[in-house]
């Protein structure tokens, strides 16, 4: 057998677009992807959008897929199903990167080895339908108080619709003291609402004001709660619970699993609310690799890094 093969291409992620949302595009150019990794083996050909990043102060380079689970995929299939292959096996020298983090799609890795990155809930539309009596009391307390819902293709959203879900986001944002990455901006969700069976949903409260909204995508066999936020002013009303339960029922009319992903801690209160709608959960599994030991060892020494990927940038 000849050994794996992994070369670098600079083309934006061109190379591995498709029709899912987490390659499109869209969602490519939204998220700033400089390359694509291409691993050739006997058995097929395997693409990733990268986005490739310089190494301060070292003259090096390494890289990272971009957000979400846009995978490493079959671009040529030459076995029916091939075995993963060891990372350790291919050979990386032709990238010139130090190290490589990435982001599967939800399911089998087609990489040896790959970490569980995190459990993410599932509300399958082919189990029985899951909700908590307390969430249910909620939902119809909204509805009954004059809670409104919609549902918008990506595409068909106004800039007032958008700029609304922007302002909730990043409310949401500031509220968790998320990391300054986490504050995408308008011209990223304009961008991403571009793409095909991407949509919006908006739940405004009793005075027409926008208090919650969640974009979701469908990509590689499930719906995805991608990115969502909830208005400061009504926080107590939950109204994130209409949205969700809005989600579940699109999820059921696609026949598709909606992803509602994890929390940023196992057990923290964002995935405790996230069980309250799902009826299984799945890993989420990642790729650690070190494309040049030597490198790699040399950048990270002395670092503490705990169980941060890559250790020099702990």
């Amino acid at each position: 057998m000849t050994a794996a093969r992994a070369e670098l291409i600079e083309d934006g992620g061109g190379a591995a677009v498709g029709s899912e949302f987490f390659r499109s595009r869209a969602f490519l150019e939204a998220e700033g992807a400089t390359h694509t990794l291409k691993i050739e083996s006997d058995e097929g050909v395997l693409v990733a959008p990268l986005v490739v990043r310089e190494i301060e102060g070292s003259g090096e380079r390494d890289a990272v897929s971009p957000y979400g689970y846009p995978g490493l995929v079959g671009g040529e299939v030459r076995t029916k199903t091939p075995p993963p292959l060891d990372p350790g096996e291919i050979d990386f020298s032709r990238t010139g990167l130090v190290s490589v983090f990435i982001r599967h799609a939800l399911g089998p890795s087609p990489l040896a080895g790959a970490s569980e990155r995190n459990v993410v809930q599932i509300a399958d539309p082919a189990l029985p339908r899951k909700s908590r009596p307390s969430d249910r009391r909620q939902v119809r307390r909204n509805l009954e108080g004059g809670y409104e819902l919609e549902l918008v293709a990506g595409p068909a959203t106004s800039r007032e619709q958008r700029a609304g879900f922007l302002r909730v986001y990043e409310q949401t944002m500031r509220r968790t003291g998320a990391a300054a990455h986490y504050f995408f901006g308008a011209q990223y969700f304009d961008r991403v609402l571009e793409a095909e069976r991407t949509w919006l949903v908006l739940a405004t409260g009793p005075e027409g004001d926008l208090a919650a909204a969640s974009i979701a995508a469908v990509s590689d066999g499930f719906l995805h709660y991608y990115l969502s936020g909830s208005a400061d002013s009504h926080l107590r009303s939950a109204p994130m619970k209409n949205v969700v339960t809005r989600l579940v029922d699109h999820s059921q009319e696609l026949g598709l699993p909606l992803n509602l992903g994890g929390g940023m801690r196992a057990g923290d209160a964002l995935e405790e609310f996230k069980r309250g709608f799902a009826n299984r959960q799945q890993a989420w599994l990642t790729s650690e690799i070190v494309c040049d030991e030597e490198t790699y060892a040399r950048l990270s020494a002395g670092r503490n890094a705990g169980g941060f990927f890559p250790a020099y940038r702990a």
